[in-house]
This record gives C-alpha cells, structure tokens and sequence, in this order.
C-alpha cells in the first residue's frame, strides 16, 4: 500500500511539471558596436528604440525621403544631424552610456531613441514553467 502510494505521488508530481534540474544564468547580451536605423518612407526611424554599446556608432541611412535628426539637449549627446538629407547615410558616435531620444525636424512626430548600454546585462532562465 505504501508503495502503490509512493507511486502515485511521483506520477502526480511529473504531471505537474515538477523538475530537479537548476538554472543557470544565460550568457550576458552584449549591445553591437555599430547599428543601423532607416529613416523610412513611412515617416518613422526603424528600429527604435536601438540598442548600441558605449563607445558604438550608429549610422542613420536616409531613403529617397529628406530627413534629419536633432537630439534633445543633454550630457553625451552627439551632433544633431541638419538640413534635407535624402539617399545619403551619417554615423554619430556615442561615448556615454544612456538613453537618446530625436527627432526629425522635417516631419512633427516623427521620433525615436537610442539606448547605449554601458554593459551586457545578465538574466536566469530555466524554472519549472509556470
């Protein structure tokens, strides 16, 4: 009897997905040293936000569309990108970590942000699923 109630305890605990195995960090994600946002045809900056690490470059590539980027004011921030460039491609350096929103001057409400990261970040996978 003891027995027959061992088994079905440990078939329960199966069914309920119950694991012994541990979890290990994943390997820490480490930001690209360059990316590229498109300023699209849509009138969006594509991806956004974009991430990129401290010291990384980012190189903005205009279309067939004239665009331009001016960053809000703050400590870090790279040279604004001005005038109507169309079919053309500018790389900013960003030295400081932290977060960098623009826009474009030509087209209200068309925004985006840059995130550099000043080191990979590190997170726990595994778990019992739940």
């Amino acid at each position: 009897m003891l027995r027959s109630l061992r088994s079905i305890g440990l078939g329960l605990l199966a069914a309920c997905g119950v694991s012994s195995r541990t979890t290990s960090p994943t390997p820490p994600r480490i930001p690209p040293a360059t990316v590229t946002v498109n300023a699209t045809p849509s009138i969006a900056f594509d991806p956004s936000p974009a991430t990129v690490a401290t010291g990384g470059t980012v190189t903005f590539a205009f279309g067939a569309v004239e665009h331009n980027v001016f960053f809000d004011a703050g400590s870090g921030v790279p040279a604004d990108i001005p005038g109507t460039n169309a079919n053309t491609s500018v790389a900013r350096t960003f030295p400081t970590a932290g977060t960098f929103n623009y826009s474009c001057h030509i087209h209200p409400g068309m925004k985006g942000t840059i995130l550099v990261s000043a080191a990979p970040t590190t997170t726990t996978g595994g778990g019992s699923g739940y």
